[in-house]
């Protein structure tokens, strides 16, 4: 059983004058070069994102290895500056895949311990020359088999809903074996790795089918154990909505503090008022959540699981009411295509079910403070 009460140190909930740096040197980025209309167009290229922003994200501002270790080719800062990217990211919509590639496939590969595959694989990601992924880590028994090959392993399986599962240079797979769950990394080739764009509500975060029809693959580290890296995606994916709520609220009362009914701003307006203070108390708990979360991942600290879930079920809810008032509290405008409001609603509906709903995480809270018998997952 967890203990009840956070091993955190306070003060590294609060941003260093450095991560605010960091922030408006981000948000002046996004604000200039990954707008909406810049968001919808590189919506409907083949990549779904803006390769060379992409590029000059990694290369100009180091955002792709401020988590990774030095010897690795990152700048060996924290998750802690890396949440501070994903919440800008959040808040502008920024759609080229840094979540499964930043977050998931690298913590994975660092938590595997496997230096070799560090080595390999790493210092590209850091440089933004590779985007990877990963396949088959939410699963209580893999979808997909590894089997031995001559001197080698191949996959044989399919893995569906795949983040950027189309276009990632890299899988790491969670496949079953003969001795239990591993992990390999799969460089997919189109003949033994065919993969199906799925469409998907949010058309930002690309999702796909994966299929392994023998395709080869190398092992990492000895364990197939995945549960730190997903819940570091957990608080990645919170820092994110952190991001996108103070992006609805601002935009909000931005509307109300100009579109004038009645003689007057209809943001003077008490039952207006009522609807976006909520919105605010909801997302100061929602910060609070997601820097809990991100101090117990940049620390590796045992309360993660019950930080990140708490941070899932609060942010992911926040989310949901920040964009249903933006729509909303927008007027006819909120529910028109060429608005970005339902942009950041699609958004908000599928990173609920990301990775696991709210309800899913309170069952495994419940389940980790020792509140139920079930053993947590």
């Amino acid at each position: 059983m967890h203990p009840r009460h956070p091993d955190i140190d306070p003060q590294l909930l609060s941003e260093t004058e450095e991560q605010r740096e960091l922030r408006t040197v981000l948000r002046d980025f996004f604000t200039e070069e990954s707008g909406p209309e810049d968001v919808r167009k590189h919506l409907a290229t083949p990549r779904g994102h803006d390769e060379t922003l992409w590029t000059r994200l990694a290369g100009e501002i180091g955002v792709h290895g401020l988590a990774i270790p030095e010897e690795f080719g990152g700048s060996g800062f924290t998750f802690a500056e890396l949440a501070v990217a994903l919440e800008e990211s959040g808040r502008a919509l920024y759609c080229a895949p840094l979540l499964p590639t930043v977050v998931l496939a690298a913590h994975a590969l660092l938590n595997s311990g496997d230096q070799q595959a560090c080595e390999r694989y790493l210092p590209r990601i850091a440089d933004g020359t590779l985007t990877a992924t990963v396949a088959g880590f939410d699963e209580a028994e893999p979808g997909v088999g590894a089997e031995r090959s001559g001197p080698g392993w191949v996959l044989r399986g399919a893995v569906d809903f795949v983040l950027d599962g189309a276009g990632a240079d890299l899988i790491v797979v969670r496949a079953r074996t003969t001795e239990g769950a591993r992990l390999f990394a799969c460089e997919p080739a189109e003949d033994t790795c065919p993969r199906t764009p799925r469409r998907v509500l949010d058309e930002t975060r690309r999702q796909a089918l994966v299929e392994f029809r023998g395709a080869p693959a190398t092992p990492v580290g000895e364990s197939g154990e995945v549960t730190a890296a997903l819940d570091a995606g957990r608080a990645a994916l919170a820092a994110e909505q952190v991001g996108g709520s103070g992006h609805a609220l601002d935009a909000t009362v931005e509307f109300v503090a100009q579109r004038r009914q009645f003689g007057r701003p209809i943001g003077s307006f008490q039952a207006v008022k009522h609807r976006l203070a909520d919105v605010l108390v909801a997302l100061e708990a929602a910060r609070s959540a997601s820097a809990y979360a991100t101090a117990c991942v940049a620390l590796a600290s045992p309360q993660l699981p019950v930080a990140a879930s708490a941070a899932a079920a609060v942010c992911s809810e926040t989310y949901r009411l920040a964009t249903a008032e933006y729509v909303q509290l927008h007027g006819g405008i909120g529910f028109t295509w060429e608005h970005p409001a339902h942009l950041y609603v699609r958004r908000a509906r599928s990173g609920e079910v990301l990775f696991g709903t709210a309800d899913q995480h309170r069952t495994r809270l419940a389940e980790l403070v020792g509140l139920t018998t079930r053993p947590a997952a």
